[in-house]
């Protein structure tokens, strides 16, 4: 990612420039999207608690690299900061291009997700705060979507990314009983059945 902007201000990024810094902010932020939800499943599989605060920390490095994907959409692409009539045509855009509807969608979900990522907003909100951060599953979702139809032709690494997905997902329907056996099967069951406490984090 960091060759993309150091050719950027050397101006060695010729032609098509912003499609490419679109789509390589955009795939980086979807990568670590994916990235805040295999935390989880990876420490309940290997027992590594210490990972666990990366949760928060690739959430909201994702969050900064849609938004820069956003915004060059916004000021490059569509060039929205020389005239607000661009917004007709962005709005346009949102109606007529299934890809940046979706895209869109997932965007405006993950902002309540960043909002609400501190340790004051998990205390407030509670039980609350896990019900309103599985809407992180609806963003992946939405992103393996948008990247898809965005690439047209070759499909491959959105696939190679929504496959991973849909294991992530698998892994949380496991029971932890099970995944503590897995991690773990010489230890007798009584007394150490139970995985580890709930977390009141990302459901990811």
């Amino acid at each position: 990612m960091t060759w993309m902007w150091v050719e950027l201000f050397r101006g060695d990024i010729r032609g098509e420039w912003v499609k490419e810094i679109t789509h390589t902010t955009g795939y980086w932020g979807l990568l670590l999207i994916v990235a805040t939800l295999a935390v989880t499943p990876l420490r309940r599989l290997s027992g590594w608690n210490w990972i666990q605060p990366l949760r928060r920390t690739f959430g909201l490095f994702a969050f900064f690299y849609i938004c820069v994907h956003f915004l060059i959409y916004l000021l490059l692409d569509r060039e929205l900061i020389f005239g607000v009539f661009a917004l007709g045509e962005i709005l346009e855009d949102v109606a007529k291009r299934p890809y940046i509807t979706v895209g869109l969608a997932g965007f405006l979900l993950m902002i309540p997700l960043a909002l609400t990522s501190t340790k004051k907003s998990i205390r407030r909100l509670g039980r609350k705060w896990v019900t309103l951060h599985a809407l992180i599953y609806l963003t992946a979702l939405a992103g393996v979507v948008h990247f898809m139809w965005s690439v047209k032709a070759d499909v491959s690494r959105p696939t190679a990314v929504g496959l991973t997905l849909v294991l992530l997902l698998a892994l949380r329907l496991v029971p932890r009983e099970l995944l503590s056996r897995l991690r773990d099967p010489g230890r007798r069951a009584a007394g150490h059945s139970a995985g580890p406490a709930a977390d009141p984090a990302l459901p990811a």
